[in-house]
């Protein structure tokens, strides 16, 4: 009785908010319109972009972070960014270009003059600020031991080249190794990541470079005023960017490539700009598809203009939405591109489906009471939808998302739902009223004029009859109800239920259905992670091409790791040393511990203890002008007249393949149980683990929460839903489609990242969106059979169903013509979203339907007994007949 109670005081409630807006629909119109262009032009004036991309696409909670911190409390990571080489995520602003030999096959160590060209032509870069000129030598990091410059150690090996070029000496006379390689100074440099595409000598022991392909420079800006300096370093940044175009257009010699640490937020937000008229386009488009899927031939009842209508609400709506986020201090991000389209697909739902409840209204009511009989058939349903559509989007938005644009998004995402909720019920409400009334006068629905009588129309020509048909003739010889003349509506009743219940169809649904769950179970097992950011750029901007080149030509070694002790250890200890031999073992180490005690054991000389080690150490290893740039990787304190290491640095290369982020996970997945539990106490880092640290994790926990609110609410209104049989196949639905979409969107190569993530919280919704009606409406009908209950179903709302995902798929089609991979990634999952969505609703569910429970015998029998009671009730009355005209003529009994 209760779910009787409450289902009832619902649709009461919802009769009587339908009544109130078609007994004001002026105010309802009036107050939506208003507020669109107020919030329109408020998003307009603080429209903003954001700027900080690890803020939006980086983990905001990871150990990373924290060991980020404690580094550059040690070690300030902007003195030292220089030797944390990372591929996409260095730190501060800095300039990088990759140059490539043209000729095929051809050695970049032949072309030292042209490289060092290219080279003098970017220190001779300058930018005017304020009528002064800056140069590369006003803006570089410098070196901490003489304030020079710093720049990459290949460019020294280059110049070693070019003299040996101008003194006619061949290349053999310079000996370059790989990956480590001796300057003339004296110095080991790690030259890995700036020299590409290297092959070794033959037979050569110390790892000589026989030739190379490519060659990586990078120039590191200094980051000392905010304000002032960051200012006229953007400014050297697009110089550079177009220098190096300048450069490549006129090199014979040589490709080049330029990335800057603006380079990937111009390229991230170039999918916004690029995507503007596609989005123009996907509106028109889905424009037209309503209007047409709205029309009838009935001039009189069908709709082209309610569903052109409809999707402007949504549109007006998602204004509004974008407004108040603007307001709220929001800004805008290119994965906030997929708003709209998820936007428009939750709200045109609730407007077809308006629709085809006011379809199903009495004709010969009221106007005004078909709106309150439409509102009170559908608004419910759509209500439950609206309510957990805001439910999972909050939980992505609640604290235990952990990633930035993420957040951003549900919580814009719930923001438009909301508003769509509105105005669907005010302002579209207000448009059926006034349709509704058209339609009353007997007005046409695309003229607006009055429709001639019958007998005037049988005087005008063909054409003319055509356009100015009521449907009154149609539905004499056909359908009694004139509304069943839709197309859609008509070819399911009379085509697509007949054919789908039919019992040779069924075994291949059940074929069908086992092999969609077979690639859908295969694709969940190679899920993937796409912690890559490049999945998130536009696919043919300078970011992308540079980030394939430099992962195929420097893929060879790991970004460089930093390995920080961070407490006092006993350097001198010979288990201390072997200790941290075992930790560095199968590293590529850049030390200044391997190096010092070689220097040692080239000068014979013990330092076993504390005293003897650190006065060596300080007083003649790091004056040594081959050992000095050791200095900056030691911390020394003073204790009196003694001195101790209280932190030191070193860094660690792993060898690697073309698959180096999952190589780089690994590591970290290695490395940091071992500083957790080891006697030394360190960490490791590197800028790029911040990207990456726990992005796993991050990811899936959205999902994760919406799925598992999604799963409570339905679980705990079983007692309160008018059956709850309505819920657990809702439940099962919505679990094969979402895990339908996971599986095969990764068998499509679409990768976990932010994106799909998104995505698989909407599939959550779209598919209740359109299950929802569908189920409800067959548990509750009392036909005898489930075949007839399940063509019922179908009947009701199918047509919705299939108006508005055509509207969605043609919708997001212009998205494929978006040169961009998030846009790419958007599509795609929209697509297998809408495709299952289809697929469970007409042809699973209709199957598998009449095979499982709820039963429709208990509603049979109920008939039986009614009609039974009928049939008693006539021969009492028939008697009683009888009776009565024994009484008035006893002369004459007449049998009735």
């Amino acid at each position: 009785m209760l779910r009787q109670a409450i289902h009832r005081g619902l649709k009461a409630s919802f009769y009587w908010l339908g009544l109130f807006v078609s007994r004001h629909p002026v105010f309802f119109l009036t107050v939506p319109a208003v507020l669109t262009v107020v919030f329109g032009c408020a998003a307009l004036s603080r429209f903003q972009p954001e700027t900080e991309l690890e803020a939006l696409v980086a983990p905001a909670h990871s150990l990373a972070k924290i060991e980020r911190s404690l580094a550059n409390s040690l070690f300030p990571i902007e003195r030292s960014k220089h030797k944390l080489y990372s591929d996409l995520h260095t730190p501060g602003r800095y300039g990088r270009l990759i140059l490539l030999a043209k000729a095929g096959g051809g050695n970049i160590l032949e072309l030292a003059e042209q490289v060092l060209h290219v080279h003098r032509q970017v220190l001779e870069l300058r930018v005017s600020h304020k009528g002064f000129n800056y140069t590369f030598a006003h803006l570089c990091v410098l070196r901490h031991r003489d304030r020079r410059c710093v720049l990459d150690d290949i460019l020294a090996v280059f110049e070693d080249i070019r003299a040996a070029v101008l003194a006619n000496t061949t290349l053999a006379k310079v000996p370059v190794s790989y990956p480590n390689t001796t300057l003339k100074d004296g110095r080991v440099a790690f030259i890995g990541h700036q020299l590409g595409s290297v092959v070794l000598a033959p037979h050569s022991r110390d790892q000589q470079v026989k030739s190379a392909r490519a060659i990586q420079i990078t120039y590191y800006l200094r980051n000392l005023r905010p304000m002032v300096q960051d200012a006229i370093a953007e400014k050297w940044e697009n110089e550079f960017c177009k220098l190096a175009h300048r450069l490549a257009t006129a090199s014979q010699d040589l490709y080049i490539q330029s990335l800057t640490s603006f380079s990937l937020w111009r390229d991230f937000h170039k999918t916004g700009v690029l995507a503007k008229s596609e989005v123009l386009v996907s509106l028109v488009l889905v424009l037209l598809a309503a209007t047409i899927s709205s029309s009838m031939r009935d001039c009189l009842r069908g709709k082209p203009f309610l569903g052109l209508l409809g999707v402007l609400t949504i549109c007006i709506a998602n204004v509004t939405a974008a407004g108040i986020f603007f307001i709220s201090d929001g800004k805008f991000n290119s994965t906030l591109l997929g708003i709209p389209f998820f936007a428009m697909g939750h709200g045109t739902k609730g407007v077809f489906e308006l629709l085809a409840g006011w379809r199903r209204t009495r004709e010969n009511l009221p106007f005004k009471e078909r709106v309150a009989d439409a509102f009170a058939d559908v608004m419910v349903c759509y209500t439950m939808t609206s309510s957990l559509y805001i439910i999972t989007f909050g939980m992505g938005a609640s604290p235990f998302t952990n990633i930035e644009s993420v957040k951003v998004f549900c919580q814009s995402m719930c923001v438009a739902i909301l508003v769509n909720y509105f105005y669907v019920f005010s302002f579209y409400g207000s448009c059926l009223v006034f349709a509704g009334q058209l339609e009353q006068n007997r007005y046409h629905s695309v003229f607006c004029c009055k429709i001639p009588s019958v007998e005037y129309l049988d005087r005008q020509p063909t054409w003319f009859k055509t356009m100015m048909s009521d449907g009154h003739d149609l539905s004499t010889h056909h359908d009694s109800v004139p509304y069943q003349n839709h197309f859609i509506q008509h070819f399911l009743r009379e085509h697509y239920t007949e054919w789908i219940t039919n019992t040779y169809v069924k075994p291949f649904v059940v074929i069908l259905y086992l092999i969609y769950a077979s690639f859908s179970f295969m694709g969940c097992l190679q899920i993937s992670d796409g912690y890559n950011i490049v999945n998130l750029l536009a696919s043919n901007s300078p970011s992308v091409s540079f980030a394939l080149t430099q992962q195929k030509l420097f893929s060879n070694y790991s970004p460089v790791i930093g390995f920080y002790i961070y407490e006092p250890i006993e350097y001198w200890n010979s288990t201390v040393q072997e200790h941290l031999k075992t930790l560095g073992q199968g590293f590529n180490k850049i030390s200044w511990i391997d190096n010092y005690f070689n220097y040692l054991k080239v000068a014979n000389v013990s330092a076993s203890t504390k005293s003897d080690f650190i006065n060596i150490l300080k007083n003649s290893f790091l004056k040594s002008p081959e050992y000095q740039h050791f200095t900056e990787d030691i911390i020394f304190s003073k204790n009196g007249d003694e001195y101790d290491i209280i932190a030191s640095r070193m860094y660690l290369v792993a060898r690697t393949t073309e698959k180096t982020r999952e190589e780089v996970v690994e590591l970290l997945e290695r490395l940091r149980p071992l500083s957790l539990i080891n006697s030394i106490k360190f960490i490791v880092f590197n800028p790029t683990f911040v990207f990456m640290d726990r992005y796993s994790s991050s990811v899936v926990s959205p999902i994760l929460t919406s799925g598992f609110s999604v799963l409570t609410v339905l679980i705990l209104t079983f007692f309160l839903v008018i059956n709850p049989l309505g819920n657990f196949w809702l439940i099962l639905t919505v679990t094969s489609v979402e895990l339908g979409v996971l599986g095969l969107m990764t068998l499509w190569n679409v990768d976990m990242d932010s994106i799909s993530i998104l995505c698989l919280i909407y599939t959550l919704n779209f598919a209740m969106d359109h299950c929802a009606p569908h189920l409800f409406t067959f548990v509750l009908a009392t036909e005898h059979t489930r075949t007839q209950c399940i063509k019922i179903s179908l009947e009701e709302h199918g047509a919705a169903i299939l108006q508005n995902t055509s509207c969605f798929v043609i919708g997001i089609m212009p998205l494929l013509f978006v040169p961009s991979n998030l846009t790419y990634t958007l599509f795609k999952c929209s697509l297998l979203t809408t495709g299952c969505t289809v697929l469970h609703c007409f042809v699973i569910l209709p199957v598998f339907l009449t095979f499982f429970p709820p039963s429709k015998k208990r509603h049979k029998k109920k008939k039986r007994a009614k009609r039974k009671e009928r049939e008693r009730e006539r021969e009492r009355e028939r008697e009683e007949i009888e009776c009565i005209e024994v009484r008035e003529n006893p002369d004459h009994v007449t049998s009735v």
